[in-house]
């Protein structure tokens, strides 16, 4: 049987060609100095800013209505971005796409970046071959996030300045005016009433140990922090939050809204209501609306 050179020849350049690239990639990586190593490591913690992200949804689906291919398009769209993080990341899952995986799937390993819902409606836009009309859902629910993210901020600028402001003046009392005032009462002998002795008493305790105040705040701040970090701690915190005046009313807003926006994003991709419910439900950064969304899931489940 005759041995078919051409078809070795081509397979023997297409394997050198690749050998060669991911040499060329090594040399790179080996060449590069040391600040460029602490670069690319310190890029991975770096965030990318949701209009960044909606930046790239908005003219992927574009290209993609072109008829320009899922790589192309991606790496297109890494050049332009100002963002290294996303533009890194859309060059790694653009290279994923061109050696046949799947954009969802390439899509699983920035799910930090990305999201679940994200990347289930992505995965099934991909299964429908409506990935286009999924982008253009994902435009509209992303643009939608970014101008409620604006609203918000602008709603607790003011009530945040108000409460920095009255910590600022409550704590120049204490240092500065309190002691003069305590003065001037003693020269008097005048009998205060209980809510000035115990300021006046807290005023001299804070003068008296300065630094170990400022070590007794600094361990308070940092223990709440920590405790909001673990899940019961977010759960009494949360559920603060919720009953105040001013941001409790809002966080409500917030996840509600959320909620609705999310859910039907998911229902227009044909994705079934039990993991629509339990995508929202990990979108939702209460873990009140969180825990409620993932009863409902059950009890649909269930019948």
């Amino acid at each position: 049987m005759p041995v078919d050179f051409s078809k070795k020849n081509v397979d023997s350049k297409e394997e050198e060609e690749s050998s060669s690239k991911k040499r060329n990639k090594k040399s790179s990586e080996n060449n590069s100095s040391p600040m460029d190593k602490i670069n690319r490591w310190l890029l991975r913690f770096s965030k990318v800013p949701l209009k960044e992200k909606v930046f790239f949804v908005q003219n992927l689906g574009l290209m993609l209505r072109s008829g320009i291919s899922l790589s192309i398009g991606l790496k297109t769209l890494a050049n332009q971005t100002s963002n290294k993080r996303l533009a890194e990341i859309l060059n790694n899952v653009g290279e994923e796409v061109e050696k046949g995986n799947s954009f969802g799937d390439s899509l699983k390993k920035h799910k930090n970046v990305f999201g679940d819902m994200f990347i289930s409606m992505v995965e099934a836009g991909e299964l429908s071959g409506k990935l286009e009309d999924v982008l253009v859902q994902l435009h509209i629910q992303m643009k939608k996030e970014n101008a409620l993210i604006s609203k918000v901020k602008g709603a607790l600028t003011y009530p945040a300045v108000i409460i920095f402001a009255m910590l600022g003046i409550g704590t120049f009392m204490i240092v500065f005016v309190v002691p003069k005032i305590t003065a001037m009462f003693d020269e008097m002998n005048a009998e205060l009433p209980l809510p000035t002795k115990i300021l006046i008493k807290t005023s001299e305790i804070v003068i008296d140990n300065g630094i170990l105040t400022i070590i007794l705040l600094t361990v308070l701040i940092f223990s709440f922090f920590k405790a909001i970090k673990t899940e019961k701690g977010k759960f009494i915190f949360q559920a603060f939050l919720l009953k105040l005046p001013i941001f409790g009313p809002i966080m409500k807003k917030i996840n509600t809204a959320r909620f609705a926006r999310n859910i039907s994003s998911l229902l227009k991709t044909d994705i079934m209501i039990i993991k629509s419910f339990q995508i929202t439900a990990n979108v939702l950064g209460n873990l009140h609306y969180r825990r409620a969304l993932l009863a409902m899931a059950q009890k649909i489940k269930k019948g």
